[in-house]
């Protein structure tokens, strides 16, 4: 507790605003970082058919693996009796049940590691908060984060649990859409965090570059939500060609409303999911380069204009490898490099955004 009394001068007794520790910032850039891994390895655990591996939600038992054969013999009986290995899995070994048993643990596992790594700083700041040495704001902002972090917990689960339904082989795509909108709810939160608790200062900006920020951090999350429902039904293994799907650039009526009513198609049918992702990335792509060309013209060599600049290119090459991704029919390595960099992108456009919010005259 030294190094937190430490950290403030006695002026500094009634916290300014998002005031924190030196090592606040760093702490919060760190849970930036293991959410990113965090929605790595949940990329892997799907991409590699695992997520469905454990039947199971032992949020605390669940922490210690199988020891001995019986065990292993135990879990693996738990899986034969779902639908996935019933319809699609049939007569796999016991060996291949422990290498996508061992993605799903280690997601699990790396869930509760993230757990530690927030709750005892956290319980440190809320100790500086009562010495009226840590901003009420920031202690605020972090519950808000615990209560996302258990939301996301219960939605991991939903989203399992919708796999082992009768006739189901894969979670549903919705439902892991879902799971990852919180995510991305929690990174840019996260972000929101570590921007209050920058020193940097900012020049003011016109409206227009503001609400232009916003636009794009939100085109960016909705692109990241379609993305996700790709992902969730295997859109992206279907019409492996660009710029054309199957010799159409806009593929016919029948095949994009086949299903029955109508709206089931943006989630369920693979050639709407694959098409909506493929023509809001254009629309992402062209505003947010729009967007940097007006900052830069505007606000010439500012930190802004470099922010823009920055956000642009990154969906610029996030739009290529998602191109690279698609024609190399989803490889491990593409996919995972696709939703990491879209992580990226997605930290990128809220620190830009919220970093416009703060006036010259905000206290840091």
């Amino acid at each position: 507790m030294d190094a937190l009394n430490s950290s403030y001068s006695r002026k500094q007794l009634s916290a300014p605003p998002w005031s924190a520790p030196s090592w606040g910032k760093s702490w919060i850039w760190l849970l930036i970082i293991c959410v990113i891994i965090m929605v790595a390895i949940g990329g892997a655990t799907r991409l590699t058919g695992s997520g469905l591996s454990i039947t199971e939600w032992k949020p605390l038992t669940g922490a210690i693996p199988p020891l001995s054969e019986s065990s292993w013999l135990s879990e693996f009986e738990k899986y034969r009796q779902s639908p996935q290995y019933e319809l699609l899995n049939t007569g796999m070994s016991l060996a291949e049940f422990k290498s996508i048993y061992w993605w799903e643990w280690g997601h699990r596992q790396f869930g509760r590691l993230m757990g530690l790594v927030f709750v005892i700083p956290f319980l440190v700041l809320v100790f500086g908060w009562f010495r009226k040495q840590v901003s009420g704001w920031l202690i605020l902002g972090l519950v808000g984060l615990c209560l996302l972090g258990a939301l996301q917990a219960m939605v991991g689960w939903i989203m399992v649990a919708s796999g082992l339904k009768p006739g189901m082989i894969a979670v549903a795509p919705v439902k892991l859409m879902l799971h990852l909108i919180v995510a991305t709810l929690i990174l840019a939160s996260l972000t929101f965090i570590a921007q209050r608790l920058s020193q940097s200062q900012n020049i003011s900006s016109p409206k227009c570059i503001r609400w232009g920020a916003w636009l794009i951090f939100l085109m960016v999350f909705v692109q990241i939500a379609l993305g996700a429902l790709v992902a969730g039904s295997k859109a992206g293994l279907t019409y492996n060609t660009w710029p054309l799907m199957d010799g159409d650039f806009i593929p016919p009526a029948k095949y994009l409303f086949m299903t029955s009513p109508w709206y089931e198609n943006f989630f369920d049918n693979v050639t709407m999911v694959q098409f909506q992702h493929r023509m809001f990335a254009y629309c992402v792509v062209i505003v947010a380069g729009i967007y940097s060309v007006f900052v830069n013209i505007r606000m010439p060599a500012t930190p802004t204009a470099r922010r823009a600049l920055l956000v642009a290119g990154l969906i610029l090459v996030q739009a290529a490898l998602g191109i690279l991704t698609l024609l190399l029919a989803v490889p491990l390595w593409a996919g995972l490099a696709h939703q990491i960099l879209a992580m990226l992108v997605l930290v990128a456009c809220a620190y830009h955004t919220f970093s416009l919010q703060i006036k010259r005259s905000s206290v840091l």
